[in-house]
This record gives structure tokens, sequence and C-alpha cells, in this order.
């Protein structure tokens, strides 16, 4: 029998290597770099639609902000012209309240007056049926 050597071991296992290994980690290193392409289309895919759907949302934020800009200016202005409606009303009613109040003021005048007066008559009765 033949003795086996170290040299005879390495290049049997060098030949399994060449001829088994290496073609399976050929294989594996084909189906890797395959999984990286097929990973690298999906995260840029990924990145387009990221894009797509920000600059939609973007543009709707816009679209909000613009809108309430709007509703801002439309209110100021509401705002403002019920104050003005206010301010003429609330004059029109101190003029109603001081016109009524001296009406009110000229009546109770011509009342006193005629109490004043029925007062005297009644004194001046009196004063006949005393004597």
């Amino acid at each position: 029998m033949a003795e086996i050597t170290k040299k005879d071991i390495l290049e049997a296992l060098q030949e399994f290597s060449n001829k088994t290994l290496d073609p399976k980690f050929e294989k594996m290193g084909d189906r890797i770099e395959a999984v990286d392409h097929k990973v690298d289309q999906f995260k840029e895919e990924i990145i387009h639609q990221f894009h797509v759907i920000s600059e939609d949302v973007i543009s709707q934020v816009k679209l909000v902000a613009e809108g309430v800009m709007n509703l801002d200016e439309k209110f100021t202005r509401e705002m403002t012209q019920f104050r003005k409606e206010n301010e003429q009303a609330h004059q029109e009613i101190k003029a109603m309240i001081k016109f009524s109040y001296a009406e009110l003021d000229r009546r109770i005048s011509t009342l006193e007056g005629e109490v004043k007066e029925l007062k005297h008559r009644v004194d001046q009765i009196e004063r006949r049926s005393i004597s």
C-alpha cells in the first residue's frame, strides 16, 4: 500500500474544491448578485414611490395652506364688517335710549307739574271747605 502524503491530501482537496465546491460557490455568488440586483431595483422603486407620494403630499399641504390663508382673509373681512355694523347698531341704540330717556323725562316733568297743580287745587278746595 502506498503511503499517502500530505501533498497527496492537499492535491485531492484542491481537486475536490475545483470540481465540486468552486462551481457551487460560483452559483451561490451568482445568486447573491441576482438578489443584490433585485434589492437595488426594489430600493430604487421604493425611493421613486416615496418621491411621488411626498410631492403629492407637499402639493396638498400647499393647497390646504392656501385655503387657510383665504379663510383667514375672509374671516378678517367678515369680522371687520361685523364690528362696523355692531358699532353702528350700538350708536343707534344709544341714540334711541337717549331719545326715550328725554321723552320719559319730559312726561315725568309734565306729570309732576300736573300733580303739583292738583295738590294746589286740593289745598284750595280744602281751605274753602274749612272756612
